[in-house]
């Protein structure tokens, strides 16, 4: 974004956690928490592309699963990464916990939020609701407030439960924040609650999105995982091979 493009500010409200924005600037719409922290950017031609390298490769993650039916997204945001799944994935059935009541209803409104049938919206905290969800093929922790991850990137409870959600064959994709030597936050909790059984994809946004399978004898199939990006490029509009090879094995 260049600095002579001008903001317009479509929606703001306050709510118990503080202020909520939806920009516009140019083709893009941006859903800001707090002191202008942005949490979500929409193409507004079509809101299911992904413009930023940390929502590919959570994409990636959804692309470990060979035939996901499930989806389960801690965190909607302006729901472009679940408006991608729907879009590129065979899901049946996906739902979205999201703090903030506002943010689904602005999503909708000004972010391009489908009303798709196959998704269902609960307003509430991810780590009192979890227990209540679907057990699901995919799951998605992000997260985030105006101020960094939410506790719940911490909580050893919470994240082996999210794991404990996971069909037999199914992948946790976590949206991790980065510490200064590019470990995930909390790598020493995570490496002990996972057995070191789990991929890291760290992106140039500073995060490193972590691919947690549902079990220690399940292995992530490399070539299968490039096959299935390969055919989907061209649907998508850009290559996600880069970041595939950026997967490490976690240390």
């Amino acid at each position: 974004m260049t600095e002579e493009r001008v903001e317009h500010l479509l929606a703001e409200v306050q709510d118990e956690f503080g202020v909520i924005r939806v920009l516009e600037v140019a083709d893009y719409r941006f859903l800001e928490f707090g002191d202008a922290i942005e949490q979500s950017c929409v193409f507004t031609a079509d809101p299911s592309w992904l413009e930023y390298d940390y929502t590919r490769a959570m994409l990636i993650g959804a692309l470990c699963h060979e035939l996901p039916e499930s989806a389960l997204f801690l965190g909607l945001g302006a729901g472009t990464l679940t408006q991608a799944c729907l879009k590129f994935l065979p899901l049946e059935d996906v739902e979205a916990i999201e703090l903030r009541p506002d943010v689904p209803r602005l999503a909708i409104e000004y972010l391009g939020l489908d009303d798709d049938p196959r998704l269902y919206i609960r307003v509430g905290d991810a780590l009192e609701l979890l227990p209540t969800a679907e057990p699901a093929d995919l799951i998605f922790v992000d997260l985030y407030t105006d101020v960094g991850p939410g506790v719940g990137h911490l909580a050893w409870g919470f994240l082996g439960d999210c794991q404990k959600r996971l069909n037999p064959g199914g992948w946790l994709v976590i949206n991790q924040w980065a510490t200064d030597d590019g470990q995930p936050l909390g790598a020493a909790l995570l490496r002990g609650l996972y057995h070191r059984h789990y991929w890291e994809l760290p992106v140039k946004e500073g995060n490193v999105i972590l691919l947690v399978p549902a079990d220690l004898d399940q292995e992530l199939d490399m070539q299968a995982l490039s096959a299935r990006a390969e055919a989907l490029a061209p649907q998508l509009g850009y290559s996600l091979e880069s970041l595939i090879k950026a997967i490490r094995p976690a240390t």
